[in-house]
């Protein structure tokens, strides 16, 4: 039962790209990752887009760190914490 609750509470923070700032308040950030095959063992880089909320206006290329977040709209689900120069 520890186990369980070890992590309740706690947000995830990631950190990406921003890929897309044409919506209003909200920027479209791609996450890379990097995994092994569990068969081959080979190497393969996943990405993953995800929507977050910002007041500011960010650039396509800026480096981010999103936190998740309760739900602001249909696919918003994660805020802009800080931008990394």
């Amino acid at each position: 039962m520890d186990k369980e609750n070890k992590n309740k509470g706690r947000k995830k923070e990631i950190k990406g790209v921003v890929t897309g700032n044409k919506m209003g308040k909200t920027v479209k950030v791609t996450v890379s990752t990097l995994e092994a095959h569990p068969m081959y063992k080979k190497i393969i880089k996943k990405e993953k887009v995800f929507f977050a909320h910002t007041e500011e206006e960010l650039e396509v290329g800026t480096k981010v760190m999103i936190k998740e977040s309760k739900p602001i709209s249909k696919k918003v689900r994660w805020l802009v914490v800080e931008k990394e120069e």
